[in-house]
């Protein structure tokens, strides 16, 4: 009995001096361990390791409140088989494509590129964006300004990237020419749309209007 409690003194002893010495040498650190969340780094003594993060996050790329929003936008997008999202950079959503090809209306079957660009302080403020793929159209100008009016005065935080995406699709059903910005367009919308539409599919088989050439879409 003697010996045995002995034995069990000097590994308590020996416990306490590894102990503290792995307190004394932070430059030490822990094995990496999975979190719940899995992937990050943990120091088990607090001293020298990295803080507890979340799959694929280090402390020094924590996401701010609007990265997370957008990153819940983005798990939920839904544009059916008229529109397509891309990530040019897989690990920036803040900086995406919108692929748009309406399946009815004058732009039927014609593809267009709208570029995202999501601000630090979404969505308090709405995304911009920007048609890259020159169109002829009421609400969209020749530099590719786009007119919606949820990425202006009618835009609210609880609004999300989902709906400007349907937004942009519904301007391809339902142009509105009352609050135009290729004014021109606007106007032969409303006095010739027999003019407007032959127009319109005379840009998409490609050549120049107006001093703007049109890529063959169709």
């Amino acid at each position: 009995m003697l010996a045995l409690k002995k034995k069990r003194e000097a590994e308590k002893k020996k416990a306490e001096e590894e102990a503290k010495a792995a307190v004394a040498a932070p430059s030490v650190s822990a094995p990496s361990e999975s979190t719940e969340e899995g992937g990050g780094q943990v120091s088990l003594f607090g001293i020298g390791g990295q803080k507890k993060t979340k799959k694929g996050e280090s402390s020094a790329t924590k996401k701010t409140p609007g990265e997370i929003r957008i990153q819940k936008d983005i798990g939920e997008l839904d544009g059916g088989k008229v529109a397509e999202v891309t990530f040019p950079k897989p690990n920036d959503l803040t900086s995406f494509n919108v692929s748009i090809t309406p399946d009815t209306g004058y732009w039927k079957g014609a593809r267009y590129e709208f570029e995202f660009k999501v601000p630090a302080h979404y969505p308090h403020s709405p995304p911009k964006v920007e048609c890259k793929t020159s169109i002829y159209h009421p609400n969209i100008d020749l530099q590719g300004k786009v007119c919606l009016n949820i990425l202006r005065e009618d835009w609210r935080p609880v609004l999300d990237i989902n709906a400007v995406i349907y937004g942009l699709i519904y301007l391809f059903y339902e142009p509105n020419p009352d609050d135009p910005l290729n004014h021109e367009a606007a106007d032969l919308f409303r006095k010739d749309i027999q003019s407007f539409e032959r127009l319109v599919n005379r840009t998409l088989r490609g050549g120049t209007l107006d001093g703007v050439t049109f890529e063959r879409l169709v």
